[in-house]
């Protein structure tokens, strides 16, 4: 991961209201994620369909499936507070209520006001409740993503997002990308001798191929993968394949992406209109149903959008109103 990627994946980044201003003006919009391998026949999808709403997250984590992303609760650009703090709580609140118990955050979205603002809002946090942070991304300005996986930087990032949520151990603590500057092994060593310590209860990683994921793996155990992926950008199609033969979480990132004008009739609006839902849902629900492993975290801002989130749970997509959307991979 080079500091070009890091600018490059947030200047990628679609708003919500960007998305509808698209699919007003040609039709529909389509999100943006990774692409790779397709799934073979039919039996295979069928056999993927999710029908299980939770995930055991580690061996001792159940998890609701849908999970809630905080980078947006933060300002302009993911950097400093937001214009309207009280409104950020009591979407961080209103989450909880509606049963999601996976909240996904970062040193670096804010920076630092993510964490300062789960913590407000939910601390002390109910049973059940797994707050997932990453470390190695550093903000040294606004739309600025910089990696620093040093080992020394990874222990001082810990201990800040421990004292912001006011935790004595993360449940699921995330390197947030791989330093090219830093053998992987390095930095999972540094986050192993913090796990060691009873910082740490699981470690994932985030923005890595396969051969980055083994090489991890010799070090320490690694529960989770936090890769970009949705509908139309599957690149991180293999490393999907992959946690599913492992058993281990994947978290597609930008899970509703950004926007390719379609015609009308494309198979994501076909399949909002029957079933009386946005393209927003329909795109979760095609995430849900495409794996067990899948554990998507939308994030937003706002209280409306966030309960048609997680509605999304609920939708059943036909087979062949999932395989039709499939198709629509880039």
């Amino acid at each position: 991961m080079t500091d070009e990627l890091a600018g490059r994946n947030q200047r990628r980044g679609v708003t919500r209201r960007r998305f509808v201003g698209i699919t007003l003006a040609s039709g529909a919009a389509l999100l943006a994620g990774k692409s790779g391998v397709i799934l073979g026949a039919n039996t295979a999808i069928s056999s993927n369909m999710a029908t299980n709403p939770t995930f055991n997250l580690g061996g001792d984590f159940t998890i609701n499936r849908l999970g809630f992303g905080a980078m947006r609760v933060t300002g302009e650009g993911i950097w400093g507070w937001p214009p309207d703090r009280q409104k950020a709580l009591k979407v961080l609140r209103r989450a909880v209520e509606l049963g999601v118990n996976l909240i996904d955050t970062a040193d670096a979205y804010g920076p630092e006001t993510s964490e300062l603002l789960i913590a407000e809002a939910l601390y002390p946090y109910p049973k059940g409740l797994v707050i997932a942070t990453k470390g190695g991304l550093t903000r040294p300005g606004p739309g600025q993503w910089v990696p620093n996986c040093r080992p020394d930087h990874l222990k001082q990032a810990l201990n800040g997002s421990l004292k912001r949520l006011r935790l004595d151990r993360i449940d699921l603590y995330q390197l947030h990308t791989v330093d090219s500057k830093v053998p992987i092994e390095e930095s999972v060593g540094a986050l192993k001798q913090m796990q060691d310590a009873g910082k740490i209860r699981h470690i994932g990683l985030s923005n890595v191929d396969r051969k980055e994921i083994d090489r991890a793996r010799k070090i320490v155990p690694i529960v989770s993968v936090q890769n970009r992926y949705n509908i139309e950008d599957r690149e991180s199609e293999d490393v999907l394949v992959y946690c599913e033969k492992e058993k281990l979480g994947f978290l597609p990132w930008f899970p509703i992406g950004g926007g390719r004008g379609l015609k009308p009739e494309n198979p994501l609006n076909t399949a909002a209109k029957a079933h009386g839902v946005s393209v927003f849902q329909v795109a979760l629900a095609w995430l849900l149903e495409r794996s067990l492993v899948m554990l998507p975290i939308p994030g937003t801002s706002s209280l409306a959008h966030l309960e048609e989130n997680v509605a999304a749970a609920k939708l059943k997509l036909t087979l062949e109103e999932w395989k039709a959307i499939d198709a629509l991979r880039g």
